[in-house]
């Protein structure tokens, strides 16, 4: 596999190509695989985001600088810059990934451009993850808007009962289907004080809890 095209996207080139191969390895694929370097990314990824905007926004108040890097790192983002990179012909992937196209899903592109940029971390220190994020980064975080990023349902939600003061909603994985590969999460949203239950379903357990947070918020409007 040729990665000499990746680097230069990145604008990286790794000291450990080891490190490399492991970001772009599926867990379907073989071990070591990118989970745990994944983890690690979307932690520096969250730390150099949010360094950028304080500096970028100063007038930004705690709540709109918060909403404005999720909406920055949310996985639609991520997997906008990794098709973007053409990630998806880089990754090593199981059988059963190939066969049902996980090159293109987006949760699996948005995972491996954070294992991506915990590799290099790892491989080059803070500094060399920060250019590369600044880099992937740079026309998203010039073209932010902040008045024009909205409250994600999560968000919206756990604001109104905060208001009214009711505690906080619970948030738990009722069921999980399909085969590894191509899994969908079931999350139950719960809000005990106000007898309130929604269902919501997605890719990941983020995703699904997003989407029961919105049922709730939508019925409270009602």
């Amino acid at each position: 596999m040729k990665l000499d095209s990746l680097q230069e996207q990145l604008g990286h080139r790794f000291r450990d190509p080891r490190l490399l191969l492991q970001a772009l390895t599926h867990r379907s694929h073989s071990t070591p695989h990118n989970e745990r370097v994944e983890f690690l990314g979307d932690g520096v990824l969250n730390c150099i985001v949010a360094a950028e905007l304080y500096t970028r926004f100063p007038g930004l108040k705690e709540g709109e600088l918060s909403r404005l890097r999720a909406s920055l790192v949310r996985e639609e983002r991520l997997h906008e810059i990794a098709a973007g990179l053409a990630l998806g012909d880089y990754l090593r992937l199981g059988e059963g990934e190939l066969k049902s196209g996980g090159f293109r899903r987006p949760s699996i592109l948005a995972d491996g451009l954070e294992a991506l940029i915990g590799a290099v971390f790892l491989d080059g220190g803070f500094e060399s993850a920060r250019d590369v994020v600044l880099r992937l980064y740079r026309p998203l975080i010039e073209s932010a808007e902040p008045s024009a990023v909205e409250k994600d349902p999560k968000t919206q939600l756990q604001e109104w009962l905060q208001s009214r003061r009711y505690a906080l909603p619970q948030y738990s994985v009722v069921a999980t289907r399909g085969a590894a590969h191509e899994q969908r999460f079931e999350v139950e949203c719960l809000v005990r004080e106000l007898d309130l239950r929604t269902v919501g379903t997605g890719t990941s357990r983020r995703l699904a809890e997003q989407e029961a947070a919105r049922a709730a918020y939508d019925k409270l409007q009602q």
